[in-house]
């Protein structure tokens, strides 16, 4: 009898201590949409989860250069097919509480752009563009405190293989330089 006991109690450990995110969504597993600086980068690339694995926080900033505005993020996860995402403004000041078409990286444009591992570690950097729509929207934007929070959407045509990437459900939530 104190065999089937040993048993039973490991087995119910071992269903315990399963990992209850196993049985999440991609969707599920999203880190929240904050605006208190997280230091989050996240969303789903065609329906799989994105989030950064570099730390809390990233390349981030907003800059006043040669008499125009430039807004840059960067997250990286590299077990997924696109290993960085970045979004951009080119000579573009942006608003708290305003949404931006993200389209040719150009100057007055916001842009959204993928690194992909193409092969032997080599890989290609591949943007939005006139054929490739995407929105950003920035939800907080603290001077004071250096805070910067959105969302974004986008596509991407693989360079490879001309397959459309989605990318969606997009958010950071982190400090940026000036």
């Amino acid at each position: 009898m104190k065999n089937y006991t040993l048993i039973f109690i490991f087995l119910l450990l071992g269903l315990y201590s399963c990992n209850k995110e196993d049985n999440l969504t991609p969707e599920e597993r999203l880190p929240p949409a904050t605006q208190t600086g997280q230091g989050i980068f996240a969303g789903l690339v065609n329906g799989e989860l994105f989030n950064d694995t570099n730390g809390r926080y990233f390349n981030c900033y907003y800059q006043f250069v040669n008499g125009g505005y430039y807004f840059f993020i960067e997250g990286t996860d590299e077990t997924n097919r696109i290993v960085d995402i970045n979004l951009s403004t080119n000579n573009k000041e942006i608003f708290e509480g305003e949404t931006y078409n993200m389209s040719d990286n150009i100057e007055g444009n916001a842009w959204a752009g993928g690194y992909f591992i193409i092969s032997n570690g080599e890989g290609k950097l591949v943007s939005t563009s006139s054929e490739n729509l995407g929105s950003l929207t920035i939800t907080k934007l603290d001077f004071e405190n250096r805070i910067v929070s959105g969302t974004f959407e986008f596509d991407l045509i693989h360079p490879n293989t001309g397959e459309v990437i989605e990318i969606r459900q997009g958010r950071f939530d982190t400090l940026f330089t000036q």
